[in-house]
């Protein structure tokens, strides 16, 4: 265990700096197309809205981060890609909105065909998963910017505009539905790449919790998609959804202004019990940077909750009240 506390911030990623630096850039953007092509939502929510008649196109980008440089590590490629197709699918699937399309950009330091077919081998499977199409993409030889390399991409879906989902309908008294997560997905890996170097391990070494692994490969085990979220919208009255990614149960302010209580939250897998022995992480700083073991958020009356709970293969973990955000006696905000 390191002996001091290690945190997100001193690992070189302010999530408060960047929010200002999110601000600072989208200030100034407010000319606004008309007719046809129309943005419906204000810049902030997971994705963007656009007028399409009868519907609305939905579109996020999003990228892998650094857990391209694990993987660097590991000289093991063929999962990032996964990686770099849900962090954009599930933001869509948190509006509501079905991924129908994707295009990726890759900038890379040189060539390596074993490198960028497996590359190419987890973007398939992503946009298998997601039941969409790769219509295109970027590739771009940058020596003297990009040390390595680094994936996005831009995924566009649909939705039916009297179905988009914003939170707007979220109350009282509804109950949260939470959906595990396979891991640690694709945030927080600046904190993680400290935590493992602070403390002396490698990549490469046996998990200490499952020896059957190593601990690169736990790191690298893809974000899970979660589609099962539109079976749930076509047959529950949801409320709300939130995909939790970067600065963690933070992210639940952008679906609404009331409050979050997870008087039962999923418990969180082995590895973020690694990551907080080894780094000395406080339990706050672990809920404001991971998703602690679940990936995704459904909010829904009561009477929608147990159908919901079985759909997706998770279970209720709290309730909407009047303010805050907490899990158990830990106040997040």
């Amino acid at each position: 265990m390191n002996e001091k506390h290690l945190t997100y911030a001193d690992s070189g990623v302010d999530i408060e700096k960047e929010e200002s630096t999110i601000k600072a850039l989208t200030n100034g953007m407010t000319y606004k197309r008309e007719g046809l092509g129309a943005p419906l939502t204000s810049i902030g929510h997971y994705a963007g809205l656009i007028d399409f008649g009868e519907y609305a196109l939905a579109m996020a980008t999003d990228g892998v981060g650094s857990k391209v440089l694990i993987a660097n590590e590991m000289k093991r490629w063929n999962t990032v890609g996964i990686d770099c197709i849900a962090m954009n699918v599930n933001d869509l699937l948190a509006i509501g909105a079905e991924p129908i399309s994707f295009v990726d950009y890759l900038a890379l330091e040189k060539h390596s065909d074993d490198f960028a077919s497996q590359i190419g081998e987890g973007l398939v499977k992503g946009a298998e998963i997601s039941r969409m199409s790769i219509v295109g993409g970027e590739t771009a030889t940058l020596p003297e910017i990009v040390n390595g390399f680094d994936l996005a991409g831009t995924c566009l879906g649909m939705v039916k505009k009297d179905e988009v989902i914003t939170g707007e309908k979220v109350q009282l008294g509804d109950v949260l539905v939470g959906i595990p997560s396979d891991g640690v997905h694709s945030n927080g890996y600046t904190l993680v790449r400290n935590i493992v170097k602070e403390s002396g391990h490698s990549y490469h070494e046996d998990f200490s919790y499952d020896t059957e692994t190593t601990l690169g490969d736990e790191l690298l085990i893809p974000t899970r998609i979660y589609m099962e979220v539109l079976d749930v919208i076509k047959e529950c009255d949801v409320h709300g959804l939130a995909h939790i990614t970067g600065s963690g149960l933070l992210k639940l302010k952008r679906v609404t202004d009331l409050g979050f209580d997870f008087t039962d939250p999923i418990e969180p897998g082995n590895i973020f019990k690694f990551l907080q022995e080894e780094g000395n992480v406080d339990e706050l700083e672990m809920y404001r940077t991971f998703n602690m073991g679940m990936g995704f958020l459904i909010i829904l009356p009561e009477a929608d909750a147990e159908k919901a709970a079985e759909m997706t293969g998770g279970k209720i973990v709290g309730r909407i009240v009047e303010s805050g955000i907490r899990v158990r006696d830990l106040e997040i905000v």
